[in-house]
């Protein structure tokens, strides 16, 4: 059975398959390795980096669904889509970026999740000294989390300030930081309570330096070869689960205040321009109303600026109407935030 589908995955040539017929293709079809694909050499140079430190660890990496560490499992699951450049391009217009696509972006990624298979592979985030340092790993994870933007108790390595999710997250943004060649992080972190964060790191690495690991290996979980759904519908779900990061997220409830207006009608105001005039009485008032950080606001503010504009949205309210619907809009979706870390609350 293994090996007839092995047979028909090497007859699948991505380069010349229609897209259509690509989205049928069930993940495991898909004739995909890190051995031979440009993702070998990113993960030996992970290897060699961990070498250099003397850490006698080279966790082993498979292709998954998306970046991740199985919990208590030190192996590294790289997504399925960076092993082919028609998979990259195909991610890319799914889901607006493929995460990990450059070769610097890559070792960022590898880096960070390095630190959770060493963790997993030493027993390090059961120290009393590591707890004390970044938490109990035990926390819950939650879908979504708040983060300090000014914030100089973390680590800044990965993009929204991922070291703010979880002790788990903190210690291995702060581990890929201590880990980067050619980073003085005494000198970028001088000053910051990030500083003790990565002083620790560096005084535990060296505990471990040339030990080897309480668990070399583990299961790989998530593995592409077992998942049987296709491309299309991985893709739904995954759209339908970050429908937050589309442009488009606002279109229905944008057209559906102000779509009724006829272009060339006397009275007719653009929405953009009413957005961009009352700029900073919407941030102060839905800041107020909703107790949100006006920095968060204004992140939302800028989304729905940008989709007004794509739209050409008129309106033929009054100017107060129109500005009391934005500023109940904007609310209604910081009050969501606010209280469940989504801009269109619980589903």
């Amino acid at each position: 059975m293994a090996s007839a589908a092995g047979s028909i995955a090497a007859r699948i040539d991505l380069n010349s398959l229609p897209e259509e017929a690509l989205l049928k293709l069930r993940l495991c079809s898909l004739p995909l390795q890190i051995e031979d694909s440009w993702l070998q050499a990113r993960v030996a140079q992970l290897h060699r980096e961990l070498a250099a430190r003397e850490i006698r660890f080279a966790p082993r990496c498979f292709l998954a669904d998306e970046w991740l560490t199985p919990e208590n499992e030190p192996e590294i699951g790289i997504p399925f889509y960076l092993a082919h450049p028609r998979l990259i391009e195909l991610q890319k217009k799914m889901l607006l970026e493929a995460e990990g696509e450059t070769p610097e972006w890559c070792m960022k990624l590898l880096r960070h999740e390095a630190g959770h298979a060493l963790s997993y592979a030493y027993g390090l985030h059961r120290k009393r000294s590591w707890q004390q340092v970044f938490g109990h790993s035990s926390q819950a994870y939650e879908e979504t989390y708040r983060f300090r933007p000014y914030s100089k108790a973390f680590v800044r390595h990965l993009d929204y300030y991922y070291a703010q999710y979880h002790p788990d997250e903190d210690f291995c943004e702060t581990f890929a930081v201590w880990l980067t060649p050619g980073l003085d992080w005494r000198r970028k972190y001088q000053g910051w309570k990030a500083l003790d964060k990565l002083l620790f790191v560096d005084r535990l690495m060296a505990s471990i330096a040339g030990k080897a690991p309480q668990k070399a290996q583990g299961r790989q979980f998530w593995k592409i070869s077992s998942l049987r759904s296709t491309l299309g519908s991985y893709y739904r779900k995954r759209r339908y689960t970050e429908a937050e990061d589309f442009p488009e997220f606002h279109d229905a409830n944008l057209r559906r205040m102000f779509g009724a207006a006829t272009p060339g009608a006397s009275g007719a105001r653009e929405v953009a321009r009413l957005l961009q005039t009352h700029r900073k009485s919407l941030l102060i008032t839905v800041s107020s109303w909703s107790g949100e950080r006006r920095y968060m606001v204004n992140e939302v503010y800028k989304a729905i600026l940008q989709r007004a504009r794509a739209l050409q949205l008129l309106t033929e309210d009054p100017e107060p109407v129109a500005v009391m619907q934005l500023t109940a809009y904007l609310s209604s979706l910081m009050m969501n935030y606010r209280y469940t870390n989504r801009l269109r609350g619980e589903d």
